[in-house]
Parts: C-alpha cells; structure tokens; sequence
C-alpha cells in the first residue's frame, strides 16, 4: 500500500519537506567581469541596453539596463530569466530607465546554496536598488519576482516608489493541495532532488510545457524565450536553484503572516489574467494596500506580459507615470 508521505507527493500537496543540494558554483556559461553577459548565439539585451553586473547582498547580480526616466525595476518569475521583460523593456524605454536583474541562482546571477526565501531576494533587490537608482524605484514583480517585489515593499518600503503585482500569489495563499483543486506542480517542485532527476536532459521540453500549461494565449510566450531560458536552466545547478524558489515557499508563507497588521502605503497596482490568478491577488492586497488599482486581462493567463503587451505596457506606464 501507498504510504502518505508518497501519496502526498503525488498529488502535489504541501507537506513536503523542503531542501535538496545545490551547486555553489556560479553557471558555467557565466562570462568574466568585464564581460558581455551574452553571445551572438543569445540574445542580446535590446537596442540600447546593456549588459552589467553588481555585487548586491554578498553576491554577484547580472542584470540588463535600458533607456531613460525614472528608474523601474523589473522583477521575474520561474521558469524565466531577464529576457521575459524584452518587450516591455522595448516599449517602455523611451519613458523610464528599464532595469531587469536575474534573480539570484538564475540566468547570468551567482548561483548560491542558500538564500532563496524571499526576504533575502528582497534583500538583493534593496542593494540593487541602492546601486542603480539612488535608494528609490519603482519595483515590477511577475510570479516569483512578483513575491519578492512584495516582500521588498514590505521590509524596505522606503526603497519602492510605486509597486506593480504581476499575476502573482502573496506566499501563503498558494493552493499547493492538487487534490482538492490546487496546482499539482508545487509539490513536484518543492520536493528533494526529485524533480532535477526528473527534468534533466529534458529542461527545454519540460519549462516549454510549464508555459503553454499556465498560457491562455498558447503562442505568447516565443519560442526564442523558451530557447533562452532553458538554455539558462539547463546549466549546472540551474534548475535547482529555480525549484529552490518553491522550496522556500513554507519559509515565506510564515514571514508574509508576520506582516500582519501592517500597510503598504506606496501606490500599488495588480495586474492579473482572467485565465490565472484573476481576482485573488487584489483581493489579498486590499486590506493592506493603502491605495490599491487592481486590473483583470480578459484574454489572458499566467504570463499577462506576453500575452497582453501593448496594454500591459499601457496600463503599467500610465499607473508610474501617474501623480
């Protein structure tokens, strides 16, 4: 007979234990300082940008910087690196100083063996923001960027000028119980060493599906960003640093209780797919946001971005350029 532990791994529930080894050592296509962080075999950042690293938080941050204005940063989820905000890099940048960073153990950025909570993404983002934008942004967070970003404007709300939640949960609302309607895959992914035996050899395949599975508009996401971050994840340890996300999720959900009675008083503005997370978010923000606008895409899932851009852009746009 089946033993719990195993039954509740096979549908995805949350009782997991957390952890699995990871590679301390940095991804082996990570370039020299001085550097361009990218090839003519990748994708390049767009016109005009550039490629840099910091030293944020005790590690080494890639991250990609475009345009002019105020400055905006641009936080990503799983399975994805920078290259997920090219266009709204493209199309914003004639207004703000676009500044996109791999998160931590992602893309280019130092893979570490630890620090995959939320608080000390957070704590990542603040020093960036230190280093590129005087100590203030405005902070846009999508997924697990998006937690981050929640995090950042609670722990250092001096260093978020406005905050935008892209089709994201707040840590501890996820439904992680596939047998009672919740997501099978944050079991899958929270579970030790599992899912990177699972996945190897197969991560270009496996984040393509992740995708299309969380797309409405099924074609949204290109290929070429596929391509892009699968060949990212596919390095040493990568994949596990993406899972190692999932796996401090029981970790966030106690902190974001901690919050408990505080407000965020920065402008807030969630902006989710219809086909995804739609009313949740602005639901869980209300009692604590302040000054909360809460916008639902009809004709769109996970990835709003994608598969909204020119009013994603729009709305974003309008809400930083805002008074």
């Amino acid at each position: 007979m089946i033993n719990m532990q195993r039954r509740d791994f096979l549908l995805g529930a949350s009782t997991l234990a957390v952890g699995g080894p990871v590679s301390a050592a940095p991804p082996s296509d990570q370039p020299s300082a001085g550097k361009p962080a990218w090839t003519e075999s990748e994708a390049p950042p767009p016109q005009g940008g550039v490629s840099l690293f910091a030293q944020v938080n005790g590690i080494r941050l890639h991250y990609v910087r475009a345009g002019s204005g105020p400055k905006v940063v641009l936080l990503h989820g799983w399975p994805q690196t920078w290259f997920a905000w090219r266009g709204v890099m493209e199309r914003l940048s004639s207004r703000f100083t676009l500044i996109a960073p791999d998160l931590r153990g992602l893309g280019l950025s130092e893979r570490t063996v630890g620090g995959y909570d939320k608080r000390t993404i957070a704590a990542d983002i603040r020093d960036l923001i230190d280093q590129t934008a005087d100590g203030r942004a405005h902070v846009v967070g999508h997924d697990m960027g998006g937690k981050a970003a929640f995090t950042l404007a609670h722990l250092y709300p001096e260093h978020v000028e406005k905050l935008v939640l892209a089709d994201c949960l707040i840590p501890g609302a996820e439904n992680m119980d596939a047998a009672h309607g919740g997501a099978w895959h944050y079991g899958f992914h929270m579970a030790p060493e599992i899912p990177e035996m699972l996945t190897k050899g197969r991560e270009r395949e496996y984040i393509a599906a992740q995708i299309r599975t969380w797309s409405h508009k099924k074609d949204a996401v290109s290929e070429e960003a596929i391509t892009e971050f699968a060949r990212r994840y596919a390095t040493d340890g990568g994949m596990t640093a993406g899972f190692n996300y999932y796996r401090a999720l029981r970790e966030d959900a106690a902190m974001v209780a901690s919050f408990q009675g505080r407000k965020l008083e920065m402008p807030v503005l969630t902006i989710a797919g219809r086909h995804s997370v739609g009313a949740r978010l602005a639901e869980a923000l209300r009692p604590q946001a302040s000054a909360l606008t809460s916008l639902i895409v009809d004709d769109s899932g996970h990835f709003v971005a994608d598969e909204a851009p020119d009013f994603f852009c729009e709305q974003v746009g309008k809400f930083l350029a805002g008074g």
